[in-house]
């Protein structure tokens, strides 16, 4: 069994309120989930309104399928989500 793990630091210009970040947050971790099967969250920076940090974890037979998929989660939050900038990324294979 392989997991991928991928952490994404993400900057959120322009949010003003907590409540304005989790309008942005939560639709995007529901659609990350829903569209490459993987689990999703929220890990860190929650009392910070403009940057957010998530995980992903998925698990494969195969640890190029494993990477495959969580680069294809950057790829398309930033073609998806213009207004979240990817600040910074690592990932990780178990």
């Amino acid at each position: 069994m392989i997991v991928g793990i991928c952490t994404i630091e993400l900057h959120l210009p322009g949010i003003a309120s907590l409540k304005q970040k989790r309008s942005v947050i939560k639709p995007l971790l529901s659609r990350i989930h829903k569209t490459f099967n993987v689990s999703s969250a929220e890990i860190d920076a929650h009392d910070v309104w403009q940057s957010a940090v998530i995980g992903i974890a998925v698990v494969s037979n195969s640890t190029v399928h494993a990477r495959r998929v969580l680069n294809n989660i950057l790829r398309w939050i930033e073609q998806n989500y213009p207004d979240v900038y990817i600040s910074g990324e690592n990932i990780e294979i178990l």
